[in-house]
């Protein structure tokens, strides 16, 4: 491999460490889950996240809809 060419990514399911603004990849994938729905999200297209409760969501209506229990306790 030269090292133009880029390396195969895992077609699986990527663990991910949700940051402030940032995330890390623990292990390489192609999509993380959305806690709410279930649907897949590719990573390039990962926008919405909690730190604190460490999930990803597919929208801002997922992340809301989560966060809509937490909210009235």
């Amino acid at each position: 491999m030269n090292r133009y060419e880029r390396r195969p990514i895992s077609m699986g399911e990527a663990e991910v460490q949700y940051l402030d603004g940032d995330l890390r990849i623990i292990r390489p994938g192609a999509f993380v889950r959305c806690a709410v729905t279930g649907v897949s999200i590719a990573l390039e297209d990962l926008r919405y996240w909690n730190v604190d409760l460490q999930e990803a969501y597919a929208s801002p209506e997922a992340k809301l809809q989560r966060l809509q229990p937490l909210s009235k306790s």
